[in-house]
């Protein structure tokens, strides 16, 4: 059987995400977030109010985290949470003015992060990789674990429309 690391895909997916998130990381530290609040602040532009549920898809952060995560931006200004009107189970999360004024100046710095990470692509070869990317991703079944729920699936469609023009990295 033959195998070679640097070819295997699981791999090479890693490998880029966490040299973009250790740069990037430090980076959004100085706007006073941490990569998750960025990718709550990133799924919620430009004026989106989305579900919890919603959200914990969207940023692959686990429900429970993310509502503690959501506890912390709001205390500090960066979102406001309210319950819906239509079914009082459900909380509405949308950024505050300070998380969208927040947003706004680290979206330079995001779309600054993703051209060094496509830098030598053309823009077709880009916009395939973001197909291939969404394809792949659509590909894999959802984690089954008891703290995940099914929030990972029920926001596979949204991820994928989002991840389309998403400036999060």
């Amino acid at each position: 059987m033959s195998f070679a690391l640097a070819d295997y895909l699981p791999y090479l997916v890693n490998r880029i995400g966490a040299r973009l998130a250790e740069g990037f990381s430090a980076e959004v530290a100085r706007f006073g977030v941490t990569l998750q609040e960025w990718r709550v602040l990133a799924a919620l532009w430009p004026d989106h109010t989305r579900s919890q549920i919603e959200l914990a898809a969207l940023t692959t952060i686990e429900t429970s985290t993310l509502s503690r995560l959501l506890t912390a931006m709001e205390r500090r200004g960066l979102v406001q949470r309210a319950r819906s009107r239509d079914d009082a189970r459900v909380v509405g999360v949308a950024a505050s003015a300070k998380g969208k004024d927040t947003t706004r100046a680290i979206l330079p710095l995001a779309q600054r992060y993703e051209a060094m990470a496509v830098a030598g692509l053309n823009p077709a070869e880009v916009k395939r990789l973001k197909a291939l990317l969404v394809r792949v991703f659509a590909n894999l079944p959802e984690p089954v674990s008891p703290r995940r729920g099914s929030a990972a699936r029920a926001g596979l469609a949204a991820a994928a429309s989002a991840s389309a023009g998403s400036p999060e990295s």
